[in-house]
């Protein structure tokens, strides 16, 4: 398992979570969405402090706002998105503004989850991605 600052990533996380005042139950549905999407997946905090799931590369990853939780898409300008809901003008970044536990359920955000990860099983990232043995590796020598 990857660290941080001294402890596992889901440690961690675990701590960003209980600190996301009204946005908690959001995160905490959007894990458990990501974990059913991409079973096998795994959670680390990446180098900008941003919780995110590893299946052959970055998947997505969520910070918190007061108002809504951004849902990150490394490479959202790619992917299907019939139902409109990614939002973003970057070269390849794409988020989705989740503000409660109702737009969670959408079957859609599962779908864009589900593509994230195939599109990284297809076409693994050249650069941008985390080497998770090596972050595996740095964690156990401290």
């Amino acid at each position: 398992m990857p660290t941080i600052e001294g402890k596992e990533g889901r440690t961690w996380i675990d701590e960003y979570v209980a600190k996301a005042g009204k946005q908690k139950d959001v995160v905490k549905g959007l894990r458990a969405l990501v974990k059913k999407a991409v079973p096998g997946c795994e959670e680390f905090v990446n180098p900008w402090k941003i919780p995110s799931f590893d299946a052959n590369g970055t998947v997505c990853g969520f910070m918190t706002g007061k108002e809504h939780v951004t849902f990150i898409f490394l490479r959202g300008a790619v992917l299907p998105d019939p139902e409109g809901l990614l939002e973003g003008t970057g070269k390849s970044v794409r988020h989705v503004k989740v503000r409660t536990t109702a737009n969670v359920k959408k079957p859609a955000l599962k779908k864009l989850i589900a593509e994230a990860a195939k599109l990284n099983k297809r076409e693994p990232m050249e650069g941008m991605k985390v080497d998770m043995n090596k972050r595996r590796s740095k964690g156990a020598k401290k």
